[in-house]
């Protein structure tokens, strides 16, 4: 069997949610998608999707091989398009939205570098943690922090960050060290407004999953206000270590919880669309992914 037709039968399967839409959408019986995705999994010994008589899910695995197999396609179309456009010079303006804290740490160095080695772009960056809808807004691309991006989005990844629990060495030796996240309880927290579990945090550790309600004194929408409280020992946040490694190395603030595994997100360039993808958009990603190829918070 071929690979790529493997790849393009699990991806239709994984983004439609259904063997009989995938099998429509490729033009096959549904037997012959069923078929491929079996001798896929039986090839790589790993089962990718869980399936039942009212729904069908990825695995944890099935997830982790979607996202290469959409970098895979995405390689290949953007070598279609680059012959097929002549090579063209990537020109025009760029509108990009970007996290702010991410934003202003990590990319004011890049746009200048990458200005630079394309004189025909221009740029239009915004700065907001608020995520905005590319599509409607009329953004080109757009970084998002995420465990996976949106499906409905195209995406590379640029590097991984991890979440850290942590305070300030003042804090801890006033109100005492927590050693189990359980203790958060008689702790006062400065939590991130826009964090996907709000105030109820969630932990993997020796025992498995555990979540915890944290007694939070302090909201903000921006992870810079939240861990400039952490520095001042208003309380304990959790932040990305994009943020924090320079404090923690500093000694400034201290990592909490270590036997509990810390949660790792991935920093993406999103996008409408692979299809027709313009220069400027495409140089751009290429771009970002070198430019963030060796990253140093963690």
């Amino acid at each position: 069997m071929n690979k790529l037709r493997e790849i393009e039968c699990f991806i239709a399967v994984a983004e439609l949610g259904s063997f009989v839409k995938a099998a429509d959408a490729l033009n096959v019986s549904k037997a012959a998608v069923s078929r491929t995705v079996v001798e896929l999994e039986t090839r790589l010994g790993a089962r990718l999707m869980q399936r039942t008589t009212r729904r069908l899910s990825l695995t944890e695995a099935g997830s982790l091989y979607l996202e290469r197999c959409k970098q895979i396609v995405a390689a290949l179309e953007d070598a279609d398009q680059v012959i097929s456009a002549g090579n063209t010079d990537p020109t025009g303006l760029l509108r990009i939205n970007a996290p702010q804290t991410f934003g202003v740490l990590h990319m004011t160095h890049v746009w200048p570098c990458l200005l630079q080695r394309y004189p025909g772009i221009k740029l239009d960056i915004t700065l907001s943690d608020r995520i905005v809808d590319i599509v409607e807004e009329g953004y080109d691309l757009a970084i998002r922090i995420a465990r996976l991006p949106s499906s409905s989005l195209v995406h590379r990844k640029l590097a991984s960050t991890r979440i850290l629990v942590c305070a300030s060495p003042a804090y801890l030796q006033q109100h005492g060290t927590p050693h189990h996240p359980d203790d958060l309880k008689d702790h006062m927290v400065i939590g991130y407004a826009y964090a996907a579990d709000k105030d109820e945090w969630h932990f993997n550790g020796p025992a498995g999953p555990l979540n915890v309600k944290t007694n939070v004194r302090l909201h903000a929408n921006n992870g810079d206000t939240c861990v400039a409280a952490a520095l001042a020992g208003i309380g304990i946040t959790r932040q990305p270590t994009f943020m924090l490694h320079e404090h923690i190395r500093s000694g400034k603030l201290m990592p909490l919880f270590p036997d509990f595994d810390s949660a790792e997100l991935g920093i993406y360039a999103v996008y409408p669309s692979r299809t027709h993808l313009p220069a400027k958009v495409r140089a751009t990603i290429d771009f970002l992914v070198q430019a963030f190829a060796e990253v140093k918070w963690d």
